[in-house]
C-alpha cells in the first residue's frame, strides 16, 4: 500500500502542531510542573528563561508543524520506496 506523502505529512504536522499548542497551554497553566517534566524529557536543558506567550506557542506551533511535515513526507517517500521493493 502505497501512502499518499502529502495527506500522511499533513496529517503529521497538524497533529504535533496541536500537541504543541497543548503544551504551551499546560506551560502557561502549569509552569512549574512543566518545566520539571521538559526537564526530565530533555537532559540539561536550561528551561528557566522559558517564557510562553502567545507570540512564542505560535512560533513553536509553526515550527512543530513544518519540521513534523518535512519529516513525515520523507517517512513516507521512503516507506513508497520500500514498499515497491518488497
Amino acid at each position: 500500500m502505497e501512502l499518499d506523502r502529502n495527506k500522511f505529512a499533513l496529517a503529521a504536522a497538524v497533529t504535533v502542531g496541536l500537541i504543541s499548542l497543548l503544551c504551551a497551554a499546560l506551560v502557561a497553566v502549569a509552569p512549574e510542573l512543566m518545566v520539571q517534566l521538559a526537564g526530565w524529557l530533555m537532559h540539561l536543558v536550561n528551561l528557566e528563561a522559558a517564557q510562553v506567550t502567545f507570540q512564542t506557542a505560535l512560533f513553536g506551533f509553526i515550527q512543530a508543524f513544518i519540521y513534523t511535515y518535512i519529516g513525515a513526507w520523507i517517512f513516507a517517500w521512503l516507506h513508497n520506496k520500500f514498499v515497491k521493493k518488497a
